[in-house]
């Protein structure tokens, strides 16, 4: 009998329907239960969701094994998190974690071709030996999700407990644990008590700062503080501002692609979730990644006064900001916040005595990003390069002129000189090819 009820820093992994199910089938078989249609019939749900689980995550081989080893490397507790941040650690919580993955060990250990035996269903030997359907959904990047299957293969073969515990606890140091550790980017979501967490992003874009033509002032600015701040150095907040369409929110994206392997992860805020964002960042202050939160298309009317929660957030709270958080934002604005003419010194409305306080509560906002990045709009001559950057790229071979002629038929039609706008005539010419 293997009594999962004992697990103690991993606890919730019985509380998983699917773990309950096939330990209550294993367990049965063991004892002797002779319900043979409430065998079947649990086996196959089981089996069910296996096939789904592997659809979902993209896992193949020996499914009970993958799903055991998912669950393993989701559960956020003591040991792991601890491990996560320093490798193996010292004192009573080895214990507990050893006490734990003897249980576990025993679940891997267990041989699912009695169930097939006993339940005669050939089915036993599909999920230990699955082959995964190629183009399936995958919620996890490849290189986790191979890791995961090989981590399977690993837990399965170690001949103690202290193997297993070693394998874990490589993992835990090298690619993290839960949904932090194994995903790049997140939204902010409250749970069912209105509390707000993350919820990870699985379908990204795979861009990279090379994609974006030219400016290379700004993308290197971008990078030297990026880089500082992923190497635990001193950085700032930025402000990535300028014209539409040049962009701020693809080095954005390019960021994560280059530094996920370094430990950058990035939170997607919305202007409406600001009141957030103290609860996120105590949830994130002592884990061992960097995180940037990401505001995207930042921007506040005058009668929004969501920005002063952003200020006191940035700069102002009595609680220092944790040294791995920092804030990018985007923006078509310089300074965030509306401004009109009559904002400007020596101008005044039937309301307002003192002007240039007006001015510089309207710019304290953007005062407080200590880099800003400014994406100009390009003009003719730089458009035209982006054309035939990207034109090469995608494999197409209209002559020069033409490509040219008709993209900027394209930009006259479509809003003028931006990367956006290049991208899209390109995105066009590839929809006509047969």
């Amino acid at each position: 009998m293997i009594n999962t009820q004992n697990l103690i820093l991993y606890r919730e992994i019985p509380e998983d329907e699917l773990f309950r199910d096939m330990t209550t089938l294993i367990n049965g078989l063991e004892a002797g239960d002779n319900d043979e249609e409430a065998r079947y019939g649990l086996f196959f749900k089981c089996v069910g969701r296996l096939v789904e689980m592997a659809s979902a995550y993209g896992f193949s081989g020996n499914l009970w094994h993958c799903y055991l080893t998912y669950k393993l490397v989701n559960c956020e507790n003591a040991f792991s998190r601890a491990t996560e941040v320093r490798g193996a650690v010292e004192g009573s919580i080895n214990e507990l974690a050893r006490h734990d993955f003897k249980i576990m060990k025993a679940i891997f250990d267990y041989d699912l071709g009695k169930l097939g035996e006993a339940l005669d269903s050939g089915q036993a030997a599909s999920i230990t030996n699955y082959a995964g359907i190629p183009g399936d959904r995958i919620l996890y990047n490849a290189r986790i999700r191979d890791r995961i299957c090989e981590l399977a293969v690993t837990l399965a073969n170690t001949p103690d407990v202290a193997s297993f515990k070693a394998a874990m606890e490589e993992f835990y140091k090298d690619y993290g644990v839960g949904k932090l550790g194994l995903h790049k980017a997140f939204r902010i979501v409250h749970d069912k008590d209105d509390r707000p967490t993350v919820q990870p992003i699985t379908n990204i874009a795979h861009v990279h700062l090379d994609d974006l033509v030219g400016y290379e002032p700004a993308k290197k600015k971008l990078l030297d503080n990026t880089e500082a701040f992923v190497n635990g150095r001193q950085a700032n907040n930025c402000l990535l501002f300028g014209d539409a369409g040049t962009g701020k929110s693809t080095s954005v994206k390019a960021l994560l692609n280059m530094y996920y392997d370094r430990g950058l992860r990035v939170i997607e805020v919305f202007k409406h979730q600001l009141q957030d964002i103290n609860a996120i960042i105590d949830y994130v202050k002592n884990r061992n990644y960097k995180f940037i939160l990401f505001m995207d298309d930042l921007s506040f009317e005058e009668f929004e006064i969501e920005y002063k929660y952003l200020k006191a957030v940035i700069e102002g709270d009595l609680e220092k900001k944790p040294q791995n958080v920092l804030i990018y934002a985007t923006s078509n604005r310089r300074h965030l916040v509306r401004e009109d003419y009559s904002d400007k010194a020596g101008m005044r409305n039937d309301n307002d005595m003192h002007t240039s306080d007006t001015v510089q509560e309207k710019l304290s906002l953007s005062a407080r990003f200590g880099v800003k990045v400014y994406f100009s709009a390009p003009d003719k001559k730089e458009f035209n390069n982006i054309v035939l950057s990207l034109a090469k790229r995608a494999g197409i071979t209209m002559p020069e002129d033409q490509l040219l002629l008709e993209a900027n038929k394209w930009e006259v039609a479509h809003g003028g000189f931006s990367g956006r706008i290049a991208q899209q005539f390109i995105d066009y010419l590839l929809g006509q090819e047969a």
